[in-house]
């Protein structure tokens, strides 16, 4: 179950600056949820609001983590329902 939504989530140390935008930070915590299984595959991540009031980051910068995450081929959007995870191939452990 994904963690509830409105309590506030810390970037943890090793994800601040100067390792990149806030964006990229919070798009990073989203992946490592996908990839632990929170999010399992075709299952809604939170939305650009939801985002903004976990983060306290801006609606435009809540879009970008949405925009980098459909990029990488992490999720998919259906309009007038969310944002979902995509289906993964397997991939080896690194």
């Amino acid at each position: 179950m994904p963690p509830a939504l409105g309590h506030a989530e810390h970037i943890p140390e090793s994800l601040r600056q100067p390792l990149g935008p806030r964006w990229r930070q919070v798009a990073e915590v989203i992946r490592r949820r996908i990839e632990d299984g929170t999010y399992p595959p075709r299952t809604r991540i939170p939305s650009v609001v939801e985002i903004t009031a976990e983060f306290g980051i801006a609606a435009v910068t809540a879009q970008k983590v949405h925009k980098g995450l459909r990029a990488e081929g992490l999720i998919y959007t259906e309009p007038g329902l969310g944002s979902f995870v995509a289906e993964q191939s397997a991939k080896p452990l690194e």
